[in-house]
């Protein structure tokens, strides 16, 4: 790690992915998109939060909007 708190420009085998932030991950894949067990875990940190939805169509993407709104 570098003193920002950014990884470092190491090679994938040189970081521990799991011991980073999640914004940390994020910006790691980034620089090293083929790095598939990264990206996996970083999925499973995304499909695990709270409230998650997922939506296809532009459709979904309205009534889920309309729902949010109006339980303000």
């Amino acid at each position: 790690m570098t003193r920002s708190n950014q990884p470092a420009n190491n090679t994938m085998s040189d970081i521990d992915y799991r011991q980073l932030t999640e914004a940390q991950l994020r910006d790691y894949l980034k620089r090293h998109p083929q790095h598939e067990e990264a990206f996996q875990y970083y999925l499973t940190i995304v499909r695990a939060r709270p409230n998650r939805v997922v939506v296809s169509t532009g459709e979904q993407i309205e009534a889920e909007l309309r729902k949010r709104l109006s339980n303000q």
